[in-house]
């Protein structure tokens, strides 16, 4: 589980880190070829750019999700088990002896 968490936040972190590296590379000429660009075709092509970003980290996180062990089955509590097994057969008993619940009622 703690793996799948880190996953996770690795990916966020990414998705909100990539697009704006690239929109600060663009804005401040970082990127090789961006300072040759009009205003209108930088900002164009550094959204452009990031949402692209944003989607190959999509796409990376579903892929190392699907390579993710399917046959990892979480187990109950056995503790939980056990009380829900009594708690079964408490009320088996009481529900196949209907002269307890008789005598209980007074009329």
């Amino acid at each position: 589980m703690a793996g799948v968490m880190q996953k996770f936040i690795l990916a966020s972190m990414i998705m909100w880190v990539a697009p704006m590296a690239i929109l600060y590379g663009f804005n401040h000429h970082i990127i090789p070829g961006s300072g040759q660009l009009s205003s209108s075709s930088q900002t164009l092509l550094s959204g452009f750019l990031a949402v692209i970003s944003v989607n190959l980290v999509i796409v990376f996180y579903i892929i190392m999700a699907m390579k993710e062990p399917a046959n990892r089955e979480s187990q109950p509590d056995p503790a939980f088990l056990a009380e829900a097994k009594a708690s079964i057969n408490q009320s088996a008993t009481t529900t196949s002896n209907p002269d307890a619940q008789s005598r209980d009622k007074v009329e």
